[in-house]
């Protein structure tokens, strides 16, 4: 399960590089959320899959095996956050092209404010 989880993480960082080097603000956009749901997956993985376990320790103190939690918490965090960040770069980009009309990174590198 982890290498095949390797693999979706590596293609998810090919295609956020991709298409963050595209010309396009939205396709930079989904670039960088392609990449951020890409280092979630990978601290996910990196912690360790354990299917159906508790992120918790039981109550008699038996330490059986289970899930650590946190980098569960980190990523819940991470996706709060990028959620956010990602939520102010489509209305800053909508704000963009509602002014210079286009959404091409080279054509706006002309326009002075």
């Amino acid at each position: 399960m982890e290498s095949l989880l390797a693999v979706v993480i590596g293609c998810l960082y090919a295609i956020g590089l991709y298409l963050i080097l595209e010309r396009s603000l939205v396709k930079l956009i989904f670039g960088l959320l392609l990449w951020g749901q890409a280092t979630n997956l990978l601290i996910f993985t990196s912690a360790g899959l354990l299917g159906g376990k508790p992120p918790i320790v039981p109550e008699t103190g038996k330490l059986l095996s289970y899930a650590d939690p946190l980098p569960q918490a980190l990523i819940l965090t991470a996706i709060v956050i990028g959620f956010g960040m990602i939520s102010f770069t489509l209305v800053l980009s909508k704000k963009v092209y509602q002014r210079l009309h286009t959404d091409d990174l080279e054509q706006m590198k002309g326009y002075e404010s």
